[in-house]
């Protein structure tokens, strides 16, 4: 399988912060350079009156915000190009697929109401959120008309509208859709568009965002065909049994993408006051967690300003806190080269502590292999970790303190099977990977281009190639 399946590493370009799509590619080699082998960039059609990057008036325009001087008509010449530019850099590129609404001034309203959802008076309805802590706070946004992918009396012509338009995006040189609002649609629409767009294009991916799901709502994606789904462990405090049983319970549906932050959510550095150890922190740990990361621009220099759909510009681009590009990179190649990290895995915690947790992950794609995730839970004090009563350990396992600059890539033996971890500090115990020069031209890094992406990074890094 394309390594790119099974290990999808995703840098979110939000386009508002962004710029033009001249700006792109700065930004796309910068996450290349990191070691990301996916680009993400929000909606970029054109909106309705709100301006929101959610509100899509028109399906085959390009919003004018995001087009350069020079394009022409509806930009996606223009598009086209900067996707080419992105697969040759190692990255592939992945859309918005926003299927359960159009903005409320999109001329479908008018052209095919039969395609939305009606009130009690024939008036269009607008989509709703309940808070799953307080079922009473319902969330409405007005500037958006619903789509009745379920009970339409023109369902046929609908969906076949969905499938054209993932058909073009594909064709355009998209190679995967962020699915928007997933538990939104009916399960039979989605097992129908991935037909599609695999029957076009194979290596197309389809990944389930499903913030503020609630369990029944995302376990009936189930069997739909979606490959990833984006998991709630960015909220995970360590302690709480809900996170490791929800990764249980949605592994059904299929692996699983961590974020430590994403559009959707307030900057992980504003929350956390600044500190450069949690942003490290939480990156390792979602490195560890799930088949697949994702970040959206500027967390790799711990930006604050929660990104809007409405209202971020260019002009928001912030001075930067801190930058830890090269952790990043260091941590993707390590997700990239070690088996015991590629896949979902299954989980135990093997040590209840008080400041630390010890959590034992097995994969597939590593059979017969045991490795350990430390974290230290505490923010502000180090916290020592013993794993005399691991039976498992063999001296074979090392060390891998994924969270500090001077860590060696190979890891460090530790025969004392004692471990003091910074604060914040996410270290790995696991043995070394087998990495032959023989099995690099099966990585998938980059898609076919002539680069060969694990070299170039671990040059990058200053390590020689065994």
């Amino acid at each position: 399988m394309d390594a790119h399946k099974q290990i999808p590493i995703i840098y979110n370009i939000f386009p508002r912060l962004a710029g033009t799509m001249s700006d792109w590619l700065r930004h796309a080699e910068r996450a290349a350079d990191m070691g990301f082998n996916w680009v993400f960039v929000n909606s970029i059609l054109y909106p309705g009156y709100s301006g929101s990057l959610y509100a899509i008036k028109h399906h085959y325009r390009i919003n004018p915000i995001f087009l350069p001087k020079d394009s022409k008509k509806n930009g996606m010449a223009t598009l086209e190009s900067i996707l080419k530019k992105f697969v040759d850099i190692g990255l592939w590129p992945m859309m918005d697929l926003v299927i359960n609404h159009t903005s409320r001034d999109c001329p479908l309203v008018h052209e095919r109401p039969s395609w939305y959802v009606h009130g009690e008076h024939g008036e269009i309805l607008s989509p709703f959120v309940r808070d799953l802590s307080n079922p009473k706070k319902i969330t409405v946004w007005d500037d958006l008309a619903e789509i009745d992918n379920s009970g339409s009396s023109d369902r046929e012509g609908l969906w076949a509208y969905w499938a054209e338009l993932v058909k073009y995006y594909l064709g355009l040189g998209f190679k995967g859709f962020r699915c928007d609002a997933a538990y939104k649609v009916p399960a039979e629409l989605w097992r129908y568009l991935v037909e599609v767009g695999t029957s076009v294009a194979p290596e197309a991916m389809f990944f389930a965002e499903t913030l503020g799901a609630t369990e029944e709502q995302t376990l009936a994606l189930e069997g739909t065909g979606l490959h990833y789904i984006f998991n709630s462990s960015k909220w995970w405090d360590f302690e709480q049994p809900w996170c490791l049983a929800q990764h249980e319970e949605f592994g059904k549906i299929a692996p699983s993408i961590s974020f430590p932050e994403s559009h959707d959510t307030s900057r992980l550095a504003a929350d956390s006051n600044g500190s450069e150890a949690v942003q490290r922190q939480r990156y390792a740990f979602a490195s560890t967690f799930s088949a697949g990361l994702m970040i959206p621009i500027g967390y790799e220099f711990g930006f604050k300003r929660r990104l809007d759909v409405v209202l971020t510009s260019p002009k928001h681009w912030e001075k930067p806190s801190f930058d830890i590009r090269q952790f990043i990179r260091r941590v993707n190649l390590l997700k990239l080269e070690h088996p015991l990290l590629h896949g979902e895995g299954t989980f135990q915690v093997t040590k209840k502590a008080l400041n630390a947790l010890v959590l034992e992950r097995q994969t597939e794609q590593a059979p017969g292999k045991l490795g350990w995730i430390l974290v230290n839970k505490n923010l502000d004090k180090s916290v020592t970790v013993t794993l005399d009563g691991v039976a498992a350990l063999s001296p074979d396992h090392r060390l891998y303190r994924i969270c500090r600059d001077e860590s060696p890539r190979a890891g460090e033996s530790f025969s004392d099977k004692t471990v003091i971890l910074d604060p914040a500090e996410v270290a790995l115990v696991m043995e070394p990977a087998d990495v032959k020069q023989e099995d690099r031209s099966d990585t998938g890094y980059p898609p076919p281009s002539g680069k060969d992406f694990l070299t170039q990074l671990r040059k990058g890094l200053g390590f020689s190639l065994p």
